[in-house]
């Protein structure tokens, strides 16, 4: 019975302190997809240069996308003629460091860790794409076909009576104005981007707390005397398993919590949400042998590079900020608690 009640603590403790930033960042990624054009981000990465792949990168940080439908997006910029590195760099930093992923970052780790990680993921990103385009000189970019218009006359717009004539006052028009961009900003927040993480951000949740109740520290902490057989080993759970970069967290923070280092928790949640087995048969498909090799070496070294780097230098700070969550919890935490975890069983229940 005991055992039952730490594992629901340890469920409440990891679920409270990334709740509040998941709905914050659900919402700030709901303005962006209803104010950034549709095409902000593949007109931009067409050509096979470092300055797509920095395009790539940097455009591809605040995209309201997260890992599981990153894919279908990168294989949408390639079709539309962008450059395998400028797609390499997208993939990798847009899961990473989607808005989402970072305020819940920030809830479990702190601001520090916060900022390390979306640096190295611009990093890995960047040098990734660069050496898709030197290994990759011959790519056949494929561009959409321009069909010369054969008639140049200009259509009136058809103009409902009712709007015009609501329009003409403009306060009508502006509050239905008003009114449509709130209601897509939610529908995206949460009919779409967290029906898609509902439930593997509930899996996290559950399996952090199980490694929080049944893990024993002491082989955690033995193996953390290792750091490179350490890294390996969780470069190994971490590449093949299919879990969002949002709902990697809990599990990372339920292993730091259990005595791993700081940078072998950095290694899971930077190859993670980047290298899932879904992501990695695209990436093969789209990019050849060659590609996929590039992208999986590439991830995989700056992920050993960048956790042991953090654990040589950074050592003695302490990121762990998910224990004071659950001393500190108001009711602001909690009724997000409450809401993101209706949300779920709401979803679940929708789906069936």
């Amino acid at each position: 019975m005991e055992i039952i009640k730490e594992f629901i603590t340890n469920f409440f403790v990891l679920a409270n302190a990334m709740s509040l930033y998941i709905l914050v960042g659900l919402l700030i990624a709901g303005v962006l997809k209803e104010f950034l054009p549709s095409d902000f981000v593949s007109k931009h990465l067409g050509k096979s240069s470092f300055g797509s792949v920095i395009k790539a990168t940097i455009l591809g940080i605040p995209m309201p996308v997260c890992s599981c439908s990153v894919v279908p997006l990168a294989k949408g910029l390639q079709k539309e003629g962008a450059s395998k590195g400028a797609v390499s760099s997208f993939l990798i930093s847009t899961p990473i460091t989607g808005v989402d992923s970072m305020l819940a970052t920030y809830g479990f780790f702190g601001m520090f860790f916060t900022i390390y990680r979306v640096v190295t993921s611009i990093v890995m990103a960047i040098v990734t794409g660069v050496l898709q385009n030197i290994f990759d000189k011959k790519i056949e970019v494929v561009k959409p076909k321009f069909v010369k218009p054969t008639n140049f006359s200009i259509a009136k717009p058809m103009v409902n009576k009712e709007s015009e004539s609501c329009c003409s006052s403009g306060s009508c028009c502006d509050s239905k104005v008003e009114k449509s961009h709130i209601k897509n900003i939610f529908n995206y927040a949460f009919n779409t981007l967290f029906k898609d993480i509902a439930k593997s951000l509930f899996i996290g949740l559950v399996i952090g707390a199980l490694f929080t109740t049944f893990l024993p520290k002491e082989l955690l902490s033995s193996l953390g005397e290792n750091h490179l057989l350490t890294y390996i080993l969780v470069l190994v759970v971490a590449m093949p398993l299919y879990v969002c970069a949002t709902s990697s967290l809990p599990i990372g923070a339920s292993l730091l919590m259990s005595g791993l280092s700081s940078g072998a928790v950095f290694v899971f949640l930077s190859a993670g949400p980047a290298t899932n087995s879904v992501t990695m048969k695209v990436v093969y498909d789209m990019f050849g042998r060659v590609g996929f090799g590039i992208y999986m070496i590439s991830i995989a070294l700056f992920s050993i590079a960048f956790g042991f780097l953090f654990d040589s230098v950074f050592k003695d700070i302490d990121v762990l900020s998910v224990v004071n969550h659950d001393e500190e919890s108001g009711y602001l935490t909690i009724a997000s608690t409450i809401l993101m975890l209706a949300l779920m069983v709401y979803y679940y229940f929708k789906k069936k």
